[in-house]
């Protein structure tokens, strides 16, 4: 079903369900969609913003802010214990953690950047890493 709005000659809107557009266009053909103010046969559609509607099916996903005070400062607490904890290692973060997968060195934990490339070759290879959610202050 379509809902349009729509007018007739003296300007009065109102609305009409229609099956398909064709099937408004045949009623408008043969006099049978009327206005509900004047009787007026001569109808058209008016000028409409698309209706996006929302899945019923979905959740909301606002966040509260309260909500998103907790998460920040989880994610902060999470960062600062990877930096008490791990060896930072920068851009050679790919490299290190294959010596360390590989074990061509002793294992400990690192953390730096890689590529989304080098990234996704790590996980193919079997080597588990998990990226750091970046924090508001990361994004200044």
């Amino acid at each position: 079903m379509i809902k349009y709005d729509l007018l007739c000659g003296s300007d009065h809107a109102f609305d009409g369900w229609f099956r398909d557009s064709k099937a408004f266009d045949d009623q408008v053909k043969s006099a049978l969609v009327q206005c509900p103010s004047c009787g007026s046969t001569d109808v058209h559609k008016a000028l409409m913003t698309p209706s996006l509607g929302q899945k019923q099916n979905r959740r909301n996903t606002e966040i509260k802010p309260e909500t998103q005070k907790e998460m920040v400062k989880a994610i902060r607490d999470l960062r600062r214990k990877v930096e008490e904890n791990a060896d930072y290692v920068g851009d050679n973060f790919a490299e290190e953690a294959r010596k360390i997968h590989y074990k061509e060195v002793e294992g400990r934990g690192i953390y730096g950047q890689t590529t989304l490339e080098d990234a996704k070759s790590l996980t193919e290879e079997g080597i588990e890493i998990h990226a750091l959610p970046s924090l508001p202050e990361d994004q200044n």
